[in-house]
């Protein structure tokens, strides 16, 4: 192999690692999430609206 095409060999895997690299993590990483227990957490109590039986009185302006 000529040192010309080692060279060339050499920057197609770098070029290939660059761009396969961080999608091979990403890869990697949502497969360790979808193997993780699903987390529930806290159940939020039910909240009830504050109706009120009258409008509220406009405040005095501040000027």
């Amino acid at each position: 192999m000529s040192s010309r095409s080692a060279r060339m060999w050499t920057v197609v895997c770098a070029v290939a690692a660059v761009v396969l690299g961080p999608a091979a993590v990403t890869a990697s990483a949502l497969d360790q999430s979808n193997r993780a227990p699903l987390h529930h957490g806290p159940k939020a109590e039910q909240t009830q609206a504050y109706l009120p039986d009258q409008p509220r009185k406009r405040s005095q302006s501040l000027g």
